[in-house]
């Protein structure tokens, strides 16, 4: 037997609160105004075009091929048409800001953290015993083994050790201080000679070292990062005051 459930804004609110969300809301509100305010300042505008280019790409991006479901959907989210315009809105003024405060300085952040965005393919295997780690590495120079043979003996876990140890493509932010310098000074392909860490002695070969190009994924995400680091440094600098438990009591 079915039965209906009345949900007033009040209990919204109380969920909210009790699903320990607050500070997440708090933030995107502290984002948003931080973000309008400084529009303002510059003089950022929305244009009617990049308006519908970007409702159009959020109604593909949520699978929207219709009015339909389009009303559908804004029904669901409790979203009137002017609230999904503001959120159109919002998003191409944060895109303009973004673009506006880092967009001619993308190209000096890549070349100036360089070696940040080089990357290497490696293999790796780790023993306990250093003088076992050269006995192998020693036996692999010579050819009396394979890294794969020695992957398959001395690697425990399953997945890893049917992968031959490989670890895929890795950034010096992934390694540890001890190995990272070793991988890229290596000249690729190259097995380096066994190195001593907490975890024990790594047997490490290096496939590849993949040099980054400033190309346009790359572009975009170093113009996020640099935005989003300078909103969270806004943030910090923003004293905020807000009467949340007052409105949830009030309804």
């Amino acid at each position: 037997m079915s039965q209906s459930i009345s949900i007033t804004n009040k209990e919204i609110l109380q969920q909210v609160k009790l699903s320990s969300k607050i500070p997440d809301i708090i933030e995107g509100i502290v984002n948003r105004k931080i973000i309008e305010n400084a529009a303002v300042e510059f003089g950022i505008q929305a244009e009617t075009e990049e308006l519908q280019k970007t409702a159009d790409t959020l109604r593909l991006v949520n699978q929207l091929n219709s009015a339909a479901d389009t009303w559908k959907w804004l029904e669901k989210q409790g979203l009137s048409l002017d609230e999904f315009e503001k959120i159109v809105q919002n998003t191409v003024i944060s895109a303009k800001l973004a673009n506006h405060l880092f967009g001619n300085k993308v190209e000096q952040y890549f070349y100036e953290n360089q070696l940040e965005f080089t990357s290497a393919v490696i293999y790796e295997v780790i023993v306990d015993d250093e003088d076992l780690a050269l006995e192998l590495y020693y036996a692999i120079k010579e050819e009396e083994m394979s890294f794969y043979d020695v992957a398959r003996q001395y690697i425990q876990d399953k997945e890893l050790r049917r992968k031959g140890g490989y670890l895929g493509i890795v950034h010096r932010k992934d390694l540890k201080p001890e190995i990272s310098p070793a991988v890229f000074a290596s000249k690729a392909p190259q097995l380096l000679k066994p190195i001593i860490t907490s975890k024990g002695a790594h047997l490490i070969f290096v496939e590849e070292i993949i040099q980054q190009e400033l190309d346009n994924q790359l572009r975009f995400k170093i113009l996020s990062d640099l935005y989003t680091a300078w909103l969270k440094q806004q943030v910090q600098q923003v004293e905020v005051v807000h009467n949340f438990n007052l409105a949830v009591q009030e309804g």
